[in-house]
Formats: structure tokens, C-alpha cells, sequence
């Protein structure tokens, strides 16, 4: 029988072709030197969850686009845009849409022990702030604030025309700041700066998680909206929708309709909820971006380049 070869250096007992030890001293000057060990593949730690909440009268579908680029640029992340209050449904009360999206967002994070990101777009930011306040044990990282009305709204637009016909902006405040006004998820965040008493009596939302009116809530609400690691304000003034375009960055008229930018807010100077801390603390990036409509946030690229993009780590 003719035994089968195997390569130098098998293991010992198998039958194979053998060379005497002294022929293998002579053939190792002629040998090639040993290849290096092989440097280990580089480890890239894997993308945060992001999860995205829509704004009034949206839908998934609406951020196809920026599904798109996040998936170009940060490959592999696991990326849910929430389909909740879709529509017509998103004129549901805020608080009712807070409970609804929490429910949806708490499972999320429970997998991401690392954390995860928001991008909460025009109605769906004030959302997304007020389950920052709720959620005693959150883990965003970044919450980034995509064209929100943070301290409310006031200007005559499409959307109240349509809803309110018969009203401007001058006299919603007789429909808003009503028990049946605050079943309107836009009541929920109108803010008239001429008639201040009547919005700190009657907002059941906005007022709340601005800490403008006191509950026994306040203290424990501030604590859990400092547990965010960075805050992402965007926003222009070529929106068109949101008024004064200013109230994306905390900035708001006063009772003469001059715009008081965020340092000048009393939200601000009291630290009512955790701004001027998260503040002290380098945690607020400011994104103005001019030439964009209020539609076109979660689509524009060069955006999602400039303002969203280095963010999502």
C-alpha cells in the first residue's frame, strides 16, 4: 500500500512523509522568515439606537429621507420611527400621546443599555421633552430637538386656519385656554404672550413641564430631564410654521412681541426645569439653519450633515 502524504510538521503518530531531523537544520537558512501574527481586526463599537417621534399630522413615511442617510452615514443602527398618533390622531392630547409614545420608547431602551438617541420633530420635541421629565429612568444620550415650538406658539398658520376657521391668532386664546381648547394637542403648547395669566392658569401641558406653574411633580421632573446627555436645538428663520421661529432654541416674545432669547426666559434664569444647568454644563448645541421650510427638516441633507449627523455616536 502506497501511505498518504501529509504537509511537514503534522502531528506526531501520522503516517506521512518525514524529513530526518538533520535535513530539516540544513533547509533553514533557505527558509522564508515567519509571517507576523496577524494584527487583530479593529473593533468599532456599535451605533446608539436611534428612535424618531413625527409632528402634527405626520407618519412614518414622512422620514423616509432621513432614515436613508442615517443608515449611509452611521451603517448597522438600529433606527424606529415610532408610528403612533398618526394623522388626525396627532391633535390627541399631549399628555395623552406622552403615555402612548412612553410606552413605545421604554422597551427600546431597556435593549440599549449604552443609550440612545431622540429626533423628535415640530409637535413630536415637546413630546419627547416631556417624556424626558416623566421617564425616572431614561437613557437618552442625545435628544435633539428638530423644529419644536419649545416655548409654544403663537402665529396665524395653514394648520390653525384649518382647524380654526373663524379665529386668529389675536382671540385663540378664548378657544385654548378652555377645558374643551386643551383637548386639542395645539391648545396644549399656544402661548399668547398678552394674556400670560390666562396660559399659566389653563395650559394643562406646556406651562407643567416648564415648571412656569408649580405641581408636586416639578422637582422629581427636573432631575430626570438633566439626566439627558446633550440637548440639540434646531431650528431657522425661514420655517414659516413655527412663531416666533425663535421658540426652537427657548426663545420667546414678551407682552410687546419682542422675541427674549433663551437667556432672557424666565424658564431660564429660575433653571425651572434644567436649562441654564444643562448649559453651564456645555450641554446645549444651538443649530440655526436659515433657507429651510418647516417640511423640509427631516429631508434637507446638508442639514442632517450639519446639525443631526455628528450627534448620533
Amino acid at each position: 500500500m502506497r501511505s498518504r502524504q501529509t504537509p511537514c510538521g503534522s502531528m506526531p503518530g501520522r503516517r506521512g512523509l518525514r524529513l530526518p531531523a538533520v535535513g530539516i537544520l540544513l533547509l533553514l537558512p533557505f527558509l522564508p522568515p515567519p509571517l507576523p501574527p496577524a494584527a487583530p481586526a479593529p473593533h468599532r463599537a456599535a451605533y446608539k439606537p436611534v428612535i424618531v417621534v413625527h409632528g402634527l399630522f405626520d407618519s412614518s413615511y414622512s422620514f423616509r429621507h432621513l432614515l436613508e442617510y442615517i443608515n449611509e452615514t452611521h451603517p448597522g443602527t438600529v433606527v424606529t420611527v415610532l408610528d403612533l398618533f398618526d394623522g388626525r390622531e396627532s391633535l390627541r392630547p399631549l399628555w395623552e400621546q406622552v403615555q402612548g409614545f412612553g410606552e413605545a420608547v421604554a422597551p427600546i431602551m431597556a435593549k440599549a443599555p449604552q443609550g440612545v438617541h431622540l429626533i423628535c420633530y415640530s409637535q413630536g420635541g415637546l413630546v419627547c421633552r416631556a417624556l424626558l421629565s416623566v421617564m425616572d429612568e431614561h437613557n437618552v444620550d442625545s435628544f435633539i430637538s428638530l423644529s419644536s415650538p419649545q416655548m409654544g406658539q403663537y402665529g396665524d398658520t395653514d394648520y390653525l386656519k384649518w382647524l380654526f376657521p373663524t379665529s386668529m391668532r389675536s382671540n385663540l386664546y378664548r378657544i385654548c385656554y378652555s377645558p374643551w381648547g386643551q383637548e386639542f394637542s395645539i391648545c396644549n403648547y399656544w402661548h399668547d404672550p398678552h394674556h400670560d395669566d390666562l396660559y399659566l392658569n389653563a395650559s394643562s401641558f406646556l406651562a407643567l413641564i416648564n415648571g412656569e406653574r408649580d405641581h408636586p411633580n416639578a422637582t422629581a421632573w427636573r432631575k430626570n430631564f438633566l439626566r439627558v446627555g446633550r440637548l440639540v436645538l434646531i431650528g431657522g428663520p425661514d420655517d414659516g410654521v413655527i412663531t416666533p421661529w425663535q421658540s426652537s432654541f427657548f426663545g420667546f416674545y414678551d407682552a410687546n412681541e419682542t422675541v427674549l432669547e433663551m437667556e432672557e426666559q424666565l424658564v431660564y434664569l429660575r433653571d425651572s426645569f434644567g436649562l441654564k444647568t444643562l448649559l453651564a454644563r456645555g450641554a446645549i448645541v444651538r443649530c440655526p439653519m436659515a433657507g429651510i421650510s418647516h417640511t423640509a427638516w427631516h429631508s434637507n441633507r446638508t442639514l442632517y450633515e450639519t446639525c443631526i449627523e455628528p450627534w448620533l455616536s
